[in-house]
């Protein structure tokens, strides 16, 4: 069984799209998404410097951009994804991407939505100055406990050992100095406590928009950041996007279920390696393929071929 999933935020570096531009189409279908997502994702992908991207209003749209112009690249019609019957899933706002994958919104629709959410994001993070900063290592139950004690959030529960905190910038800092035992505290390089109370006004802008728009039952298998479960009604996806907002994305939660099922292999859209990581260390004996560049196309297309299921 094949799994497909959708990278998140600070997966994106300056230029990455540029060899992407290089095929047929790929500047078209990336300007499109750009209109109906109010920015330059051709200028974004590739000229726009370090900073510019890291712009929650910016880097959210591209993101979910680029792995819509990957799909396409491995799967010139939707109906050749569909027959893969693989599994979805995204991290964070990589749900977005994946959910438009399993056709429960159109691109427009999916890409109009998360520059809502970046936009929206962008403006609850300026309220309080906060941030995330990943924690590796160290026993799960102190990790969770130290970060209770400093009143941080466990933003990002991935699994693998690794966990996102998230909260004000004091808060993090004070993790930095007093980390859990034989844990290592990377600060991240985001603008805000995403998946936490901060991001509240988010969730009423999207909302707002989300009850605007008709969804449609996925046509694949698409898991939930909420708990790793099988959704399998369009209102139900966009319900949980919704909440998704200031809600920890349980990516560890999505792979066990990616074991359960069975998955053999799993293919990391573009800008992919974050997902691919955390999986080679939790989904031991499972094929991983990152497709970066379009030179990853002929590789993940022969392990789409393999993996398949019918």
């Amino acid at each position: 069984m094949l799994a497909i999933v959708c990278p998140g935020q600070g997966s994106q570096t300056p230029g990455f799209l540029a060899p992407w531009l290089e095929l047929d189409g790929v500047r078209e279908q990336l300007t499109a998404l750009g209109l109906a997502a109010g920015h330059d994702l051709v200028a974004h992908g590739t000229e726009s410097d370090a900073d510019t991207i890291k712009d929650t209003a910016v880097a959210q749209p591209l993101i979910v951009a680029a792995g819509l112009v990957t799909a396409s690249a491995l799967f010139p019609e939707r109906s050749a994804l569909s027959a893969t019957n693989a599994v979805l899933a995204g991290h964070s706002v990589g749900e977005l991407t994946a959910t438009a994958l399993a056709g429960v919104l159109t691109d427009d629709e999916a890409i109009a939505l998360v520059a809502t959410r970046g936009r929206a994001m962008a403006e609850a993070s300026a309220v309080t100055p906060t941030g995330m900063a990943a924690v590796l290592g160290g026993a799960p139950d102190e990790v969770l406990a130290t970060l209770e004690t400093h009143g941080l959030t466990p933003a990002n529960i991935n699994g693998a050992g690794q966990v996102v905190a998230a909260g004000t910038l004091e808060q993090v800092e004070a993790l930095r100095e007093n980390p859990p035992a034989k844990a290592r505290v990377i600060p991240l390089q985001v603008a805000g406590a995403f998946h936490t109370r901060h991001m509240a006004p988010a969730v009423d802008a999207m909302g707002e928009a989300a009850a605007r728009l008709t969804p449609s039952a996925p046509a694949l298998r698409l898991l939930s950041n909420a708990d790793g479960s099988t959704v399998a009604d369009g209102a139900d996806a966009l319900a949980r996007l919704v909440r998704q907002v200031s809600n920890p994305v349980r990516w560890d939660r999505c792979m066990e279920t990616m074991t359960e099922l069975g998955v053999t292999a799993l293919v990391e859209l573009a800008p992919a390696g974050t997902l691919v990581g955390l999986a080679k260390r939790a989904m031991r004996g499972v094929e991983t393929l990152a497709v970066k560049t379009p030179d990853d196309l002929d590789a993940a297309r022969a392990l789409v071929e393999n993996h398949s299921s019918s």
